[in-house]
């Protein structure tokens, strides 16, 4: 019985920050999959090798992470005042599904420079020498980030003395600017409140700040689950019944943040909201073998994403931490010292990241003005990804 042949689409697979995903152009992806819908998320899984019960992405371009199980998709904006519409899909390991629900920070930072060397943006916008900035609209939810990508000889600059914990070599620094994520009139907290207590059944009530801002996410105090926020992944992510309670409480979040109407729905949404553990300054070794002195930072975070810690920290939950940590009376705030802040460093395990929020308040709602942080970005091998043509 004959075998469908592969079929070759052009991709190019870039780091961004600390996670990296296949690429594509829109207009590159074979006709079906130009649209929503079954076929584009068959390829995408194809493509990153989901869903696989070993777990391992053997068969695939994924990294069996939450952070190399990435797609990205873009084309020429038809926003005015965008250069690029960016669209994230954050691919399941042993499911079969793509999760659309929300964006990925640290690979905001790499859409800039495909942009550029792929012709979406304007040349006449393009420096021979300096910095474009490249006007990104996100698409999974509608938001405006832009990328300062550093120029020379009118080619992206992708090495560079810029060093990212979590990221083993340094590259050309990429400062990314989250403009206004959360909309006028959208609630930056969805329940009304700054801190909650959120029922657990079985596993206890805690107070949490559930923030939407980047990504919805729910902030719990490390002590009150049982760890000290110093955790790197290994202490959690080797025990079953932790990540078990973890997804529990993800899914009550979940529900009160109105993501979801009943926890069953919360399987089949893995990539929002977030949770995060955090704790006060506290000296550790990071996962490099770097040292982290309590003085060099102003609290600790920990965040699991798709189930499992993360071996740093998310662009868009980093969004979330500057964004609690510059309104009083959160819990990241309160764990931060409590004084009104517009930038923060936190510990994660991988290291050390600082990031800033412009935030204001008018009649008792919080308006996020804007998130700014510095990633780094480049391009690790462009051609063409094969995948059996009855994979669509």
């Amino acid at each position: 019985m004959p075998h469908a042949p592969q079929i070759r689409i052009p991709a190019t697979y870039m780091r961004g920050g600390t996670s990296k995903g296949v690429f594509f152009k829109l207009t590159d992806l074979p006709e079906a999959a130009q649209v929503p819908g079954e076929a584009r998320d068959r390829l995408l899984l194809r493509v990153i090798g989901s869903p696989d019960p070993y777990g391992k992405h053997t068969d695939g371009m994924g990294g069996a992470t939450s952070s190399t199980s990435k797609t990205v998709i873009l084309s020429k904006s038809a926003r005015p005042d965008h250069d690029v519409d960016y669209l994230f899909g954050q691919v399941s390991i042993n499911e079969p599904f793509v999760d659309w629900s929300g964006n990925c920070g640290n690979l905001s930072a790499a859409v800039g420079a495909f942009a550029i060397s792929n012709g979406l943006v304007d040349p006449a916008r393009i420096p021979e020498n300096g910095v474009c900035a490249v006007r990104v609209w996100q698409q999974n939810i509608g938001k405006t980030i832009l990328n300062r990508v550093p120029i020379t000889e009118g080619r992206v600059q992708e090495t560079g003395d810029f060093e990212l914990d979590g990221v083993t070599f340094p590259a050309a620094e990429v400062p990314v600017e989250f403009v206004n994520p959360i909309d006028e009139g959208e609630a930056v907290f969805p329940t009304g409140h700054v801190i909650d207590r959120l029922e657990v059944p079985g596993i206890g009530t805690f107070e949490a700040t559930m923030i939407n801002a980047g990504i919805p996410t729910v902030f719990l105090r490390a002590e009150d689950l049982g760890y000290d926020g110093t955790e790197l992944q290994a202490a959690i992510n080797d025990d079953p019944g932790a990540l078990e309670r973890f997804e529990v409480i993800r899914a009550h979040g979940a529900v009160r943040m109105g993501l979801i109407e009943d926890l069953a729905e919360a399987a089949s949404r893995q990539h929002t909201p977030k949770v995060a553990i955090c704790a006060g300054p506290k000296g550790y070794t990071a996962s490099s073998g770097k040292a982290i002195s309590a003085d060099e930072i102003d609290l600790n975070v920990r965040a699991l994403s798709m189930g499992k810690l993360h071996h740093a920290m998310m662009g868009t939950a980093a969004v979330a931490i500057a964004s609690a940590a510059a309104i009083p009376g959160t819990l990241v705030s309160r764990t931060a010292g409590g004084a009104v802040r517009d930038t923060v460093i936190f510990g994660h395990p991988s290291g050390t990241l600082k990031v800033g929020a412009t935030t204001t308040e008018q009649a008792g709602a919080w308006h996020i003005e804007k998130v700014v942080m510095s990633r780094s970005a480049r391009v690790l091998m462009e051609g063409w990804v094969c995948v059996p043509e009855d994979a669509l």
